[in-house]
């Protein structure tokens, strides 16, 4: 007798991420219950769309994966009064309110899409981060994602529901839009650019290798209980980043040299010092856990990743 396609119930259905993960999980035979609080860009994209996210609850009964994706996001120069409780009411009560649920409700397994925030801001030279690491979470976003995990960890001991952690770093992909998207679009028009001495290292993720990895998850025995790092396994300085950028849309890097203390300084003379410190910083993260564990790889190259983040640009 044939085996049921899994049932899988994604939230933040309509985002980045949701929308890419929804179509791949549906053209790998999955049953997707596309959960949402906003109306997709995709008009042909099935979903499901509710005022609050507790209001689903009905839904999950008939799950066996729920992929948690929807959060309140990092924002630079967030504007609340307490910001840290402003992340703790979306990213920890909204989730652990929809994990009781779904344990309640049978749901097997319980994916949640974390953040390399979770690790730190940035790391020594050559010195990635790992899942195993002590957490030390900078800002209110990092510790609001790392508070959901230990809340998670305690529910999965209580009900067995199984649960699995993606930490991803800076996500890149079509559409891609924050401080990703303001440099494509600055690269694109041909802006000279003074990084071109920096020699520092950073992981990031093409969108297309996050949502492999969580469609491994969704049934792969060894992920329950794990937590998980993810990157495109090559780490890129940021002209290196800026050099390849400009090669996928087929125009010149305009880079020139400026000193790393000279950047500093101007990011605190114009306010964007956070800017500055991840252009110019390490943030490396190791996925040999996660190779080893699931015996997965990025199934895209980081060129093949960048060629798809800027197919909306003319060669």
């Amino acid at each position: 007798m044939p085996k049921k396609p899994t049932r899988v119930l994604v939230t933040g259905a309509s985002g980045f991420l949701g929308q890419a993960l929804s179509r791949r999980l549906r053209a790998d035979g999955y049953l997707v219950t596309a959960l949402s609080r906003h109306a997709p860009t995709v008009p042909e994209e099935t979903w499901l769309q509710v005022k609050r996210y507790e209001d689903g609850a009905p839904l999950l009964v008939a799950q066996d994966c729920v992929v948690h994706l929807a959060a309140r996001v990092h924002v630079m120069n967030d504007g609340v009064l307490d910001p840290l409780a402003e992340f703790r009411a979306a990213n920890v009560d909204l989730t652990i309110l929809l994990a009781q649920q779904a344990a309640q409700a049978g749901v097997r397994r319980f994916i949640f899409i974390s953040s390399v925030k979770v690790n730190g801001e940035e790391t020594a030279a050559d010195r990635p981060f790992t899942a195993e690491d002590t957490p030390r979470p900078q800002d209110p976003y990092g510790v609001s994602k790392m508070e959901a995990e230990q809340a998670l960890r305690s529910l999965a001991v209580q009900t067995g529901m199984e649960v699995v952690i993606i930490r991803p770093p800076l996500v890149y992909g079509p559409g891609v839009r924050a401080n990703f998207g303001a440099l494509l679009r600055v690269v694109a028009r041909g802006v000279p650019l003074p990084f071109g001495a920096l020699q520092n290292r950073r992981s990031l993720v093409a969108l297309d290798n996050l949502v492999d990895l969580i469609a491994c998850c969704v049934d792969h025995p060894k992920a329950s209980g794990q937590t998980f790092m993810v990157s495109d396994g090559e780490d890129l300085s940021t002209p290196g980043l800026i050099r390849r950028m400009a090669q996928a849309m087929g125009k010149p890097a305009r880079l020139f040299d400026m000193p790393v203390w000279f950047l500093r300084l101007l990011g605190k003379l114009t306010g964007k010092s956070d800017a500055i410190q991840r252009l110019c910083g390490y943030l490396q993260v190791d996925i040999s856990k996660t190779k080893a564990v699931l015996g997965w790889k990025p199934p895209i190259s980081v060129d093949e990743g960048l060629r798809r983040a800027t197919v909306q640009w003319p060669k």
